[in-house]
This record gives C-alpha cells, sequence and structure tokens, in this order.
C-alpha cells in the first residue's frame, strides 16, 4: 500500500483538484484506492460524489484511532457505479469522509502521540493506494497525514507567491522527516492550471525546473474551463464527454504512472 499526501501551503493551487484527478486515473487503472479527506472543508468528499450515512467520518475516526474501524466507515464514492455503467470494469474507490470536526486537529501543537492517529487508522487498510487531501496549512493535520504517509507530493501554480510556499513547504518537508518521519519522501511537485500561452506561467515554469530539477513532475497540468463543472456534478474526468475532458484524463493517467513510479535516486535527491 502507498499512501501519498497530496499537500500545499498555499490555498487556491487546485490540491483537490489534482487529488481528484489523480483518484479518477487510479479507478480507470483498476487500482484500489482510498481517498482521505483530511480537509476540513470536505471539498474532495463533495467532488467524489459521496453520500455519508452512519458511517464515521475521519475526524470522528481520529479521535479513538485504536477503536475506529475504517472499513466499516469507509463510504464508496459514486464513480464506481458510473464507471461501470461506462463500460470499465468493477473498481474499488472508496472514501474516508471528511467533515469539519477535523479542524480540532489543526493546532501547531499536537505532540507525537496526536501525530501517529491517522496512522492507527490506516493499519491494516486493504488498498493499493491511498491519496491524502490535505489543508492548506502546516498545523496538525497536515502533519498527521505526513507521519501516516509514504510520500507527498505538492501542488503549485507556476506564479512567484505558489513557487515561494512550494520552496517552504520543501524546507518543512526536510525538517519534518528529521524529526517525526525519516522515511518521508518528496514525491514531486505538480505544476496545475498552467497557461500556455502565459509568459509570466512560462517563466516561472522555468524558475521551477532551475529550483526543483526532476522533483517537478511531468506531464504539466494545464488550466481546464470546464474543471468546476466536472466537479461540480461530481464526475470523474475520465468519464467526462469532450476532448478537453479526455485530454486531461490522459495527464492525470500519466502523472499516477509517474508519481507511483518515483524511485530511489528522486527520494535520495529530496533528503539533501
Amino acid at each position: 500500500m502507498q499512501v501519498v499526501s497530496i499537500s500545499s501551503l498555499k490555498g487556491g493551487v487546485g490540491k483537490t483538484s489534482v487529488t481528484t484527478g489523480l483518484a479518477s486515473a487510479a479507478l480507470a487503472a483498476g487500482i484500489p484506492t482510498l481517498v482521505v479527506d483530511l480537509d476540513p472543508h470536505a471539498d474532495a468528499t463533495t467532488a467524489l460524489g459521496v453520500q455519508p450515512g452512519d458511517q464515521l467520518d475521519i475526524g470522528r475516526m481520529l479521535k479513538s484511532p485504536r477503536r475506529a474501524k475504517l472499513a466499516d466507515n469507509v463510504v464508496g464514492s459514486s464513480w464506481t457505479a458510473r464507471a461501470l455503467s461506462n463500460g470499465s470494469g468493477p473498481g474499488v474507490l472508496d472514501v474516508a469522509v471528511g467533515s469539519a470536526y477535523t479542524g480540532i486537529y489543526d493546532r501547531p501543537d499536537l505532540g507525537r502521540r496526536d501525530l501517529r492517529r491517522l496512522s492507527s487508522v490506516l493499519a491494516g487498510a486493504d488498498y493499493e493506494f491511498v491519496l491524502i487531501d490535505c489543508p492548506p496549512s502546516l498545523n496538525g493535520l497536515t502533519r498527521m497525514a505526513w507521519s501516516a504517509s509514504d510520500k507527498v507530493a505538492l501542488v503549485a501554480e507556476p506564479g512567484l507567491f505558489s513557487v515561494a510556499g512550494t520552496e517552504r513547504t520543501m524546507r518543512a518537508i526536510q525538517l519534518f522527516r528529521q524529526e517525526f518521519a525519516p522515511n518521508l519522501s518528496p514525491a514531486g511537485i505538480v505544476a496545475n492550471r498552467v497557461r500556455t500561452g502565459s509568459s509570466e506561467h512560462t517563466y516561472r515554469l522555468a524558475e521551477m525546473e532551475s529550483m526543483f530539477g526532476e522533483l517537478l513532475l511531468s506531464p504539466r497540468i494545464p488550466e481546464q474551463a470546464n474543471w468546476q463543472q466536472i466537479q461540480g456534478a461530481a464526475h470523474p474526468v475520465h468519464h467526462w464527454p469532450g476532448d478537453s475532458a479526455k485530454s486531461a484524463a490522459a495527464l492525470f493517467d500519466t502523472l499516477l504512472a509517474n508519481l507511483l513510479a518515483v524511485g530511489n535516486g528522486l527520494r535520495s535527491r529530496g533528503q539533501r
């Protein structure tokens, strides 16, 4: 099981969009996947078409992690039924539902014991791939996610403030590794909402390549006009009609493959 946190210390860069795009690619590839919606806004839960029932949300599972039974409390995404209706094979895409309750843990003062809460919840989970949608901060929830993760994928727009925030996040990961999680590694940086006709974006992408080298993942994800519509319909991009959606789906297929294929060379680079 590979556990990957999708993080950014700057809001509004499309972190949840990248999470759901990767979830759509994993479902299309037949990879049994769990999405943990750790952001108190619970946008990933909404985008994944989840209808919560009597199950515990992730915040309440974190409250009693040793007694929480993850398998009894995850909710299947409606995307799996849609994939079947579109001729895809059966897949597994479950969600640990987000809620505002998780906000009680989004504090800067969590100790080591609290940081292990999510690891305890995920212990024994029966998935090949776990995506954790983190809040856009470096408080307790993100640190809890990093403690439970093998890798951290950062999301950044090619803009001045986002690039600067990504550099700060890379330093934060290095410090967190040294103190709490020696096996954690940066999976890479996803350049999101790229406008190919923008000279500013071209300049910032070149800057990111210079700063981060091979940590800048390929492909870049372009800005897509109908992405809000796709998310608003709680629909996987792989089953949305139109050429632009097909193009986006192919990009996320490649991004997922590259993310899962991050090797020892990239990890060693991230440790320096």
